[in-house]
């Protein structure tokens, strides 16, 4: 038995936070399924890496650009993702069919420059949802305050939703409640909800990339000791609302209709800082009903030498003082969080923007050898 298998068994999900043409062509997504993986999660950055580092798409660009030479470089962009996505949801129904809808997800996200408006968003879930056409499909929905009604009403409708960009417990309380609320609405109006699946993806090592600088800045030795546990810390107070969301006569009215809990999923769970253990931000958070999401080096060290043990809920009171230290050191985590969850969204447009730039060099090389 993998490691990957004995998360599971613990109660948590590994997903891979990496995609690829090649990945699923050349039979390493499959692989990594029979080592027990049980989902994949892509990003803006994640396409821009594979899509423009590569000549893997080439062929189907060129396919594009011959039938129609002043096809918009979004119209590229959407048709290389969405075949992507459907053939990763390909591989991992057996997975979803196994788990019964537990897992077996494939995310993809909406374009960033749409997080901060909620119906643009609302529209972006319903045609990706329409032309990927796979039941074992996440559209991503960034957890921005424009995205929580966008978030409620694609539950409302049906839609499978990862919420992503998470950072504080007051954001995630408020994720949570939207996609309860969106069941409530779906129920309400007659509609199944016991295939309705969410996930709430909260991010993790960029919370200790950043409070760790502004500790370094207070030029204070004794702040050391703080370094690399504000991220887990934060994060297992996540894991603590969540336990205590997903209890009581709204939720179990829900529950007896057959919905399912919307997990917290770590993201961002690469260990940055080369001084920290590699798996930092894994063995620390391993509990029921959670996911991680992991690059593919951090995939790699898991199946090395993870210890899978439950964690997330020891130590809180720990965690408590490590926050209120930093707090007392003068890091208002408030402004990090806030600040962390505005830079993901520029980070996101920029890596598009990155993308949009590269292919559209691509369609006009394409487009002038055509004519």
């Amino acid at each position: 038995m993998t490691n990957i298998q004995k998360l599971e068994q613990l109660g948590q999900s590994i997903w891979y936070d990496n995609i690829s043409r090649s990945m699923i062509t050349k039979g390493e997504l499959q692989q990594r399924v029979d080592e027990g993986l049980l989902g994949v999660t892509s990003n803006p950055t994640i396409f821009d890496k594979a899509i423009s580092g590569s000549a893997d798409y080439d062929d189907q660009i060129r396919s594009l650009v011959e039938s129609k030479p002043d096809i918009d470089v979004a119209e590229i962009i959407q048709s290389l993702m969405v075949k992507d996505i459907q053939m990763a949801c390909d591989v991992l129904r057996p997975v979803y069919d196994r788990t019964g809808s537990r897992d077996g997800y494939v995310s993809v996200e909406v374009t960033p420059s749409k997080a901060r408006n909620t119906q643009a968003t609302i529209e972006e879930v319903r045609l990706l949802w329409k032309l990927i056409d796979r039941r074992n499909l996440m559209v991503k929905i960034p957890a921005t305050k424009e995205g929580l009604p966008a978030i409620e009403q694609a539950i409302s409708e049906g839609m499978n939703i990862n919420v992503t960009l998470i950072f504080s417990v007051d954001r995630y309380k408020e994720v949570a409640q939207a996609y309860i609320s969106g069941l409530v609405r779906r129920a309400g109006s007659g509609l199944p909800v016991d295939h309705v699946a969410s996930v709430a993806s909260v991010f993790v090592s960029r919370i200790d990339t950043l409070v760790d600088d502004l500790l370094a800045k207070k030029n204070d030795p004794r702040l050391k000791s703080l370094m690399g546990k504000a991220a887990v810390a934060n994060t297992k107070f996540v894991y603590k609302a969540f336990t205590e969301i997903f209890v009581g006569p709204r939720w179990d009215a829900l529950k007896a209709k057959g919905a399912t809990a919307q997990r917290p999923l770590w993201g961002s769970t690469g260990t940055k800082n080369p001084a920290y253990s590699d798996l930092l931000y894994v063995d620390t958070l391993i509990g029921a009903h959670t996911v991680n999401t992991v690059p593919p080096q951090t995939y790699s060290a898991i199946l090395d030498h993870s210890k899978p043990a439950l964690t997330v809920e020891t130590d809180l009171r720990e965690a408590q003082k490590i926050l209120d230290d930093v707090a007392a050191a003068g890091v208002d985590m408030r402004w990090v969080l806030q600040k962390l969850e505005e830079d993901g969204v520029a980070a996101f447009e920029r890596s598009f923007d990155g993308l949009y730039k590269n292919l559209l060099d691509k369609r006009n090389a394409f487009a002038a050898v055509a004519v």
